[in-house]
């Protein structure tokens, strides 16, 4: 029986990195209140350690709701993403208020844009194995005019994505370079999965053939 592999995120981008990977999951978004669990949490945690808290909330608040079919086999994939500038996490911003703000501290700055990442291996209903770690990407923040920020923040797209922009959308104008992973920053690190699958015994082709399902 094939193992399947269930995405606990709302993110079209993590979506999209598993698709274009050869891996077609089953979406399941969390319940997670992260405001409420990052309110929780010690104020001198490592932001590294933030943000993989986070993304292992999100992937148990899943396992506890997947069917009789998936727990049978399957792996549960959980992640957070922020940005860490200036000794500061950065999620989502929420309203366009807070993006320009966002944007005012990271117009040519560098931060570090963190992906807390969380696996689950679930065999015959029972959680068999847990991975977890974060990866880091050094972002080099371009400085965009004032028009093309006002106009960024009118699409709505930093609105709702961690760090207030994106590599693969509208946000990849300001962008100068990256030093790191590039699918790191779009939610989801391939390098850092990989690593993290092979350790729960699978391959990485293992997972494949979930796309022709």
């Amino acid at each position: 029986m094939m193992t399947r592999v269930v995405l606990a995120s709302a993110s079209q981008g993590r979506l999209r990195v598993l698709r274009q990977a050869g891996v077609e999951p089953v979406v399941i978004v969390s319940d997670v209140d992260e405001d409420a669990l990052i309110a929780s949490l010690d104020t001198d945690l490592p932001p590294e350690a933030v943000v993989a808290k986070l993304a292992n909330a999100k992937a148990l608040s899943v396992a506890a709701r997947l069917t009789d079919e998936l727990i049978s086999d399957c792996l549960v994939i959980g992640c957070d993403s922020m940005l860490y500038l200036d000794g500061r996490l950065y999620g989502k911003p929420g309203t366009a208020e807070a993006a320009r703000s966002q944007w005012d501290s990271m117009a040519g700055s560098t931060g570090h844009l963190l992906t807390g990442h969380a696996l689950l291996r679930l065999t015959a209903g029972v959680i068999t194995h847990t991975e977890g770690d974060t990866g880091s990407t050094t972002v080099y923040f371009g400085e965009p005019s004032e028009v093309d920020v006002h106009r960024y923040i009118d699409s709505g797209e930093p609105i709702a994505v961690a760090g207030a922009f994106t590599l693969d959308g509208l946000g990849g104008w300001f962008i100068e370079r990256i030093e790191g992973d590039p699918s790191n920053v779009i939610g989801l690190s391939l390098p850092l999965l990989h690593q993290m699958v092979r350790r729960t015994g699978l391959s990485i082709s293992d997972l494949w053939a979930s796309r022709l399902v």
